[in-house]
């Protein structure tokens, strides 16, 4: 374990201890349920004090990626990739531009799954589809943006790929927090879309979903999510002058 040792450095203690257990888990071939040497002689390997070593440990305890049970000591488990990421997401905290480069991200990965989605269509997911777009024309007002959420959120599921569906919902509270922003503006434009006939509301993509026409969705997805982008383009660029 000669290769723990740490030469102090650059960054701070903690966070070379971080990368030099990383390496060592590497240099190992330590996969999830490998047991790792106890803080004694991980302390010793790396000559650091316990307090450090601990807090480091802690991190990795964060994420899920080392786990202490009673008997079998430290053990490495598989990580949750999203944990820390989950802790961070707070509109608040964020610029103006972060929001609406998370709202760019939401609406690529909408276009992205598109190929996924209808690889995955059931007669099942339709009825389910069916069943919310139903409840959504029964509440009114067509143009309300902020309840418009569990049809993505069951397209997102319907693909099965977990990390995928994790990160849309770990990104809602940022989507929703920039919809609120702009609420009246998307609205009235919703309105003036819809006058026209020019409206991508969630039974139409329904219906394209049903025609098996996937050239169809893709594009009425980008006019769906255009509501949004004729308003995040300038916002965005006035965010970042």
């Amino acid at each position: 374990m000669d290769s723990l040792r740490i030469d102090r450095n650059g960054y701070t203690l903690v966070d070379q201890v971080e990368e030099k257990l990383i390496q060592y888990f590497k240099e190992q071939g330590l996969r999830p349920g490998s047991s790792i040497p106890n803080e004694n002689e991980l302390s010793a390997s790396l000559g650091t004090g316990r307090t450090v070593l601990r807090e480091a440990l802690s991190r990795f305890k964060m994420t899920g990626m080392i786990q202490s049970r009673t008997k079998r000591g430290m053990t490495l488990a598989e990580p949750s990739l999203l944990a820390s990421m989950r802790r961070s997401i707070n509109p608040l905290l964020m610029s103006d531009t972060t929001l609406y480069d998370i709202f760019e991200m939401r609406i690529t990965l909408d276009l992205g799954m598109s190929h996924a989605l209808f690889k995955a269509i059931t007669p099942q997911l339709i009825a389910e589809l069916e069943k919310i777009v139903t409840e959504e024309e029964r509440l009114g007002n067509d143009f309300a943006v902020a309840r418009r959420t569990e049809f993505h959120k069951k397209l997102y599921e319907a693909v099965g790929n977990k990390i995928l569906s994790e990160f849309q919902e770990l990104i809602s509270p940022a989507i929703d927090y920039i919809v609120a922003q702009h609420q009246a503006e998307f609205e009235e434009h919703m309105k003036a879309l819809a006058a026209k006939g020019q409206l991508v509301t969630h039974s139409t993509l329904l219906d394209l979903i049903k025609a098996g026409d996937e050239e169809g969705y893709r594009q009425a997805v980008i006019r769906h999510f255009g509501v949004y982008q004729t308003y995040l383009d300038p916002a965005k660029q006035k965010a970042e002058a």
